[in-house]
């Protein structure tokens, strides 16, 4: 009896793990053996999912980049409703001048500094999984979806990239692309990480260069249209493209969602938010045998008991204002459904 339940433990769960390092060793097996799987490690690297048959299973879906899938998508037809109560603005000053004050003493050159928001909403979390509008979407059921706009890193081959994304706008604000372009503090912090994600994949990389620079995504919302900046970093794999779990290890957390130096700005980020992030901020990815293409956690909703949590953050610099970072972090908090 003990054998026919655990074989259909298996069957409905194929190779679940939370060892961050067991995960780590199958994705350089599977990358050796060109067999594909689904992973997921959470931002303090202290647990991880591994799937080798992630479409053989619903307990966790995915979806990358309209190429993988194991669950439908659809346009939403119902009404709904969203809504948030998050931190008063004294509230998140008091997690903004600790950032603030590191930056200042020069213990960090751009921290990302995230606030956890109660929200209401009529729709489960498989629904915003299905209707959600975004490339990189993953549910772990009754437990947090994700439906993120922002690419980690791609390895095909020997090829590694990465998109960091940095810098966010309402779309509706007059001349707003060329506003956010021009805004000194934004291009401080997009120069930042662009740097800080060339010194990450030099670890890993050769022949690293930025192919473009500060590129406008525009983003639909529930609330209103965003626009993002992104830049692309390219790099040739030193040496075996196939030891996935040793490439992607190597450069985590990701730079875009941690700040830099990392591990002081670490430090500062435990001390201003006082919680573990969890899955939100880690990595998720799918390998089809060829190519590795992997995301990073961001537009985050959570289920703890009965309440749900919205998850959203910005990048701090010297040269922040408290009150635009507030607001930054507000209007990253909505639903990006595909509507009819």
């Amino acid at each position: 009896v003990l054998c026919h339940l655990l074989f259909f433990f298996f069957l409905r769960f194929p190779m679940y793990y939370s060892n961050v390092d067991e995960v780590r060793k199958l994705m350089n097996t599977h990358g050796k053996g060109k067999k594909p799987f689904l992973f997921a490690v959470n931002f303090e690297m202290s647990e991880g999912i591994f799937l080798e048959r992630p479409f053989s299973q619903s307990e966790v879906l995915f979806y990358v980049r309209e190429m993988y899938t194991n669950a439908e998508s659809n346009k939403i037809n119902k009404n709904f409703h969203f809504s948030a109560t998050p931190l008063t603005y004294p509230e998140y000053k008091q997690k903004f001048d600790i950032i603030h004050n590191n930056l200042l003493k020069g213990n960090s050159y751009l921290t990302n500094l995230t606030i956890k928001t109660p929200v209401t909403f009529n729709l489960s979390l498989d629904e915003i999984f299905k209707y959600s509008d975004a490339p990189y979407k993953i549910l772990i059921r009754d437990k947090f979806v994700c439906f993120s706009p922002e690419r980690f890193v791609k390895i095909s081959g020997n090829r590694i990239s990465t998109n960091p994304m940095k810098g966010t706008i309402n779309a509706s604000i007059p001349n707003a692309e060329q506003i956010i372009l021009n805004d000194y503090k934004e291009t401080a912090e997009h120069n930042t990480i662009v740097d800080l994600l060339r010194n990450d994949l030099s670890m890993v990389a050769t022949n690293v260069r930025v192919n473009r620079f500060r590129y406008i995504d525009h983003i639909k919302t529930n609330i209103s249209d965003i626009l993002q900046v992104s830049s692309e970093i390219t790099g040739t794999i030193k040496e075996n493209p196939d030891n996935l779990g040793d490439i992607i290890f190597r450069m985590l957390p990701a730079g875009s969602i941690s700040g830099a130096p990392k591990d002081a700005t670490i430090q500062s980020i435990k001390a201003a938010e006082q919680e573990p992030r969890g899955y939100y901020t880690g990595i998720f990815g799918y390998y089809n045998g060829t190519e590795l293409d992997t995301a990073v956690m961001i537009r985050y909703i959570e289920k703890e008991g009965d309440k749900d949590y919205f998850r959203s953050g910005g990048g701090i610099t010297a040269y922040s204002d408290c009150l635009s970072e507030y607001n930054e972090v507000l209007n990253k908090i909505y639903l990006s459904l595909n509507h009819n």
